[in-house]
Parts: C-alpha cells; sequence; structure tokens
C-alpha cells in the first residue's frame, strides 16, 4: 500500500521541522530552536500514533476465534464496504474491506 499524498508532505514537513531546529542551534538562535524542536517532536509522535492506531483494512477475514459482527461501514479512503469482526477472548477488533 502506498502512503497518502498529505502523509508524505506531514513527513517532509517534519524533516523540514528538524533541519530548521537544527540549523537555528548552530546560528545561536535558541527559541526558534526549541519552538521548532518541539513542533517536530509533536508532529512525529502524532504520525507514530496515527500509524500505530489506525491499520489499514485486512484483505480476508482473520481466522478462528474471531466472529464476524452487524457493523459495517464504507471506508471513505477505499470506498470498501467494510466488515468488523470481534475476538472474544482479546477484545481485539479487525476491520477487513470486501
Amino acid at each position: 500500500m502506498q502512503p497518502s499524498p498529505l502523509r508524505v508532505a506531514l513527513y517532509v514537513l517534519d524533516g523540514l521541522l528538524i533541519v530548521g531546529s537544527i540549523a537555528c542551534l548552530a546560528g545561536g538562535v535558541y527559541g526558534a530552536a526549541i519552538v521548532s524542536g518541539v513542533w517536530a517532536i509533536l508532529l512525529f509522535i502524532g504520525l507514530a500514533i496515527e500509524r500505530w492506531r489506525y491499520k489499514p483494512l485486512a484483505d480476508r477475514n482473520p481466522g478462528p476465534g474471531w466472529t464476524m459482527t452487524d457493523e459495517r461501514f464504507v471506508d471513505p479512503e477505499t470506498g470498501k464496504t467494510v466488515t468488523v469482526y470481534f475476538n472474544s477472548r482479546t477484545g481485539e477488533r479487525r476491520y477487513v474491506g470486501n
């Protein structure tokens, strides 16, 4: 799966913030270095959490131990109908695109 253009743009912005922070440190402009460094860290953490929290759709059913729920919706990114599966042992949910 190819990353979205927005995700790529945010990674580029994060890299520019890091480079800007290092440049400000080298130039002795410590206030700007701190501000851009903090924004770079926050953006990186946000991108990492989003990637970990919102997983891509699975292509097939998850297998034994999973129960299909009545929950269905259309994924706005792919346009696929999504079926939700639930594992009662772990409490985990999986999203399968049909």
